[in-house]
Formats: C-alpha cells, structure tokens, sequence
C-alpha cells in the first residue's frame, strides 16, 4: 500500500501548524496493559547509555493530556506529534548481538494541514523512522521528509501539489487550466515520497513513491532530506513502480507507457542516475495500463503483471474522487502475466490468469524439470480476491471508525503458475489456506537472499477477525501450508521486515522487525525471532507512532 502518483481531487485550500494538532492525547504510561498472543519470557529491562551519541529531541509533553480527550481515533492513523525526535530507548528482553545497523521504515507521517484532514492513508506527507541497532541497543528516531510539497504546504499553508485524493484549488479558471497542463508535464505532481525506502547498491539511500519526481534521498543516520534523485536518461514518464527490486547489483523497475498501453522495464547500475530499456511490453487488454504497484522477478526472468485495476485518465480530472481513485476495473479487458528474459528482454511467456487484485507481490521462482530445464514460473502475491473495495477500505475516515464490525475484505497468498511451454492460459491458487492467517494477507518480506529463488518463508501482515484493517504479524510456511501468527488486542502493526542473521543457513534464521501503534495511544519496537516466532526484545517509543508503510536495512560497515 502506498502513496499513488497520480493527481487528485479539488479542496479549499487550508493551513497548517508547526506541530500538529491532529494526535491522540494520552498519558504517557510506561505500564503494559495489553497480554501477547505468543507468550512473551520473563525478561528485565535494560538501560544503557546512548551509542555514538545521538542527537537528542525531545518528546513533546503530554501533562494534561488524556485519551478521552479527542475521539477514540487510534494512533495509526493521526498524524505525528512534532516533525522530528531522536533518543536511546529502554529495551526488555535483549536484542540479538549480531544485530548491527538501522532499520528504516517509511509512510505517511502527517494527514492533515491545520484544520483540514485528508482523506485518505495514501495521502499522508512522508516520516521516516529509524531503529539503530548495535552491541544489543537500539536509538529510535523519526523525521518529516523534506519534500517539495512538504515544504511548500508549510511554507504556503495550503496543498500545493496533487496527492493521492487531495488536489490545491485554483483561484481562478485560468489557474485552473494552467493545473491541468502542469498535469501533463509533471509538474503539479506530487513528489511526496511515502511510500518506501530502498538502499541502492552503491550505498545511496532513497526513498520513493510512483512518481518518478519523487525520489528522494536521505542520510540514513540523520534522516536529513539531502536532495532529489534525479534520473539522467531521456526516457521520460511521470509514474513507475513504487517497489523496484533492489540488490547490491542492479535496480530493476517498470514505467507504465499511457499512451501507447504498455511497459518499459528498465534497469540501473549502482554508481550511475541512468536507466537502461531491457524490453517492452504491450498491454493486451484494457484502455490503459493495469497498476503495477510491484512486480516480482526469478533470477532469469522478469514478471510484468497486466492486472484489470487500469490506470484512467478521467478519473485523474474529476472534482471528487471515484470509488477507485484513480483506476477503473475492466474485468471484460482480463488479467495476464508477462515474463521477459533479463538478459535478452524478449517475452518468453504471455498468458491469461485469473482476475486479481495485489499491491504488493512476495517473490517468485523458476520451476524445473528433471532435466534441470524450466517449466514454469511460480509468482506469488497477497491478493485480495479480485476485490477492488480494499481501496476505498483505507480512506481514513473508515480506519478511523471501527466499531468492532468485520468489515476488512478477505485476501490470500496468491500463487500464480505461468506455464513456459507456449500454453495460453496460466493459474491462480491459494499458496495456503487463508484461515491459516485470518484471511487477511498484505504487507509481506522475505529473507532478502532468495529473492528470485525458491523459498519457504514469508512475513506478512494477517488478521485476528473481527477487524477492519490487518492486524497481525503472520509467518508462512509454504512447505507446511501453515502460519504462525502474532496478536495483541487492539494492536496495528506496521510490516515485518526480516533481516536474516550474517552466516545463516537456514533461511528463517533472523529476526522479524515491527513498529507496534497500540489502541491506549503508546506503540513500541518489536522484535520476533525468524525461527519460532517468538518476541525476543520490545522498545517502548515515547508517544505513539502512526501507521507505516515499507522499510529496508542498512547494515553496519
């Protein structure tokens, strides 16, 4: 789930504060209230003092502040108390020694401009967060992303790029026109950089969202804004992939072509700003492109998902989001799967599957024969049933008001089978039965060295039902065809992020990292052992966090 690129909608235009008055009021407690699903050891505190001396900022007070206060929103989804805070954090239990570097982890961090609240969980303006691990401690911070449309909100007191639902209301009909054009040309976008945060293999740290505007990179010790990422090809476009693949070796991603409907899958060295074409790829169905959120590849092949949630241009100019946003379902237009050669950028394999509806796509593996020759492509994804209304469902005013009813729309581990042998028509399964994790499925990682391979283990977000948004933390076990969960009352967990233990030879050795938003208006870091999935080390965050979206590891050199 992230930031979308396309423009939205027209609002009056609004103001907003240095520090935000949309947070949950609480008192501060540093008391557990709420018991673990997964038994939790007797373990101690442990206080120590900061690692290579953090820059401190402090929390803002919270005296006289009760939950009861504002209305019962929970914490995932206000906005952040103040734009940046860093300290050591008390640990109970202990953090693995080999655990050494920082986790990021990037989302919307502010949904509301003074008295104004945006509509939806797309929309929220960037925050990073950082977990710096070392020798078994851990220094936490948060910062507001410095984006140009961050900035110019500030600065203005208004929206003034396009956001996912939101849009500045011209002051006139000739401002109006000159927006539109500035549609065309990019400019209006937002570069509002939400949605994940990936480290490219020369080291540089960018954070992204599907316009291309916007990428950005940042300092990962400080989460200082440093300045755009500026692609220096010619190949043009305002939207790719929001979830390229990142490795040590090579950047691979996807640029929705909407005049002609295709895809250009491209590719980047480390070291250089320029994209390179591998292939193309011609939509077979459908006025448009289909979303391509993310897509997966093997170590030979790319995977380009042509999915009926379509990119419409209409929709981009209307006054008032639709249903979809900024998408049309075409079911008529049907649902396929591309896979492309890496080395050569030919299609190898076009074939019809299932309608689907993904955002985010697992992994994927080549299937071989006896004889070692591949067959067929496994590609699998949390997919929602072919069921659009999951978007609408994330409108904040929706999350917002949960009144215990099970409202959160079903979803499974998809498993696409793409035959290689020249069939026309691929499959689409359940990987698992969906009751093994609540039939709730999205926001998913894997051990990051068997990308492309075939694996055993994932790392999702599921569902303890009744619930309206996921709300578990949930191991795969592909082999088994069964799921181990994690579940505390009234908890929204931010995705797990597996970092896998330097030496490993068990593909679950290493630890699941979370962020916890709890419903009392706390939150806190969670560690889960990869193995038995188990709470090893929690740290308590000062004042909740909101909801996050997708993080990545920046190892200690």
């Amino acid at each position: 789930m992230a930031s979308l690129t396309f423009p939205g909608v027209l609002r009056q235009p609004v103001t907003m504060q240095r520090y935000f008055d949309d947070k949950p009021k609480y008192s501060l407690r540093n008391d557990k209230t709420s018991s673990l699903a997964c038994q939790k050891p007797n373990i101690p505190r442990n206080l120590s003092s900061s690692v290579a001396s953090p820059t401190r900022v402090a929390a803002p007070s919270l005296d006289n502040e009760t939950i009861a206060d504002r209305s019962q929103n929970h914490v995932a989804w206000t906005s952040i108390r103040q734009e940046r805070w860093e300290d050591e954090l008390v640990v109970e239990g202990e953090i693995p020694l080999w655990l050494n570097g920082t986790y990021l982890r990037n989302g919307p961090g502010l949904w509301h401009i003074e008295d104004y609240n945006f509509r939806h969980l797309f929309d929220g303006y960037s925050m990073l967060v950082k977990l710096h691990f070392e020798n078994g401690r851990l220094i936490a911070g948060h910062r507001q992303l410095e984006s140009e449309a961050y900035k110019a909100a500030k600065k203005n007191k208004r929206i003034c790029f396009r956001e996912f639902s939101e849009v500045p209301k011209p002051d006139n009909f000739l401002a109006y026109v000159g927006d539109l054009a500035s549609l065309f040309s990019g400019t209006s976008l937002t570069d509002n950089a939400n949605t994940g945060v990936v480290k490219l293999g020369d080291g540089r740290v960018v954070c992204l969202t599907e316009t291309q505007k916007g990428s950005i990179i940042i300092d990962p010790n400080t989460l200082d804004t440093l300045g755009k990422f500026e692609y220096s090809d010619n190949l043009g476009g305002l939207i790719h992939s929001a979830h390229p693949i990142v490795t040590d070796a090579e950047f691979l991603t996807l640029l929705p072509d909407l005049v002609k409907p295709g895809y250009l899958v491209v590719k980047m060295k480390p070291g250089t700003n320029e994209r390179k074409i591998i292939g193309r790829v011609d939509c077979r169905g459908g006025p448009a492109p289909g979303w391509v959120h993310s897509f997966p590849v093997t170590e030979h092949y790319i995977v380009v998902p042509e999915m009926p949630l379509r990119y419409c241009a209409q929709n981009l100019l209307r006054a008032e989001p639709t249903p979809l946003y900024k998408f049309e379902w075409h079911p008529e237009s049907k649902a396929f799967l591309h896979v492309m050669c890496k080395a050569s950028g030919k299609i190898v394999a076009s074939v019809e599957v299932p309608l689907f509806v993904t955002f985010h796509f697992i992994n994927a593996y080549e299937e071989e024969d006896e004889d070692g020759r591949v067959t067929a492509i496994i590609a699998d994804c949390c997919e929602h049933n072919a069921d659009t209304t999951i978007l609408d469902k994330l409108r904040l005013h929706n999350l917002r008001s949960f009144n215990g009813q099970d409202v959160l729309p079903d979803a499974r581990v998809g498993r696409f089978i793409i035959p290689l042998d020249g069939s026309p028509k691929g499959k689409l399964e359940a990987a698992l039965d969906p009751d093994e994790h609540g039939r709730g499925m999205d926001m998913c990682s894997i051990n990051p060295n068997y990308l492309g391979k075939k694996y055993r283990y994932a790392y999702a977000c599921g569902a303890q039902r009744p619930c309206n948004f996921p709300n578990t933390l949930t191991k795969l076990d592909f082999v088994k065809k069964m799921a181990k969960n994690w579940y505390e009352e009234g908890a929204v967990p931010s995705e797990p992020f597996f970092v896998a233990r330097p030496g490993a030879t068990e593909e679950d050795d290493g630890v699941a990292i979370s962020m916890i938003s709890e419903k009392n208006g706390g939150g806190y870091a969670l560690l889960l052992d990869g193995s038995t999935f188990k709470e090893i080390a929690r740290a308590r965050f000062p004042y909740g966090l909101p909801y996050g979206l997708h993080g990545c590891w920046v190892p200690k050199i």
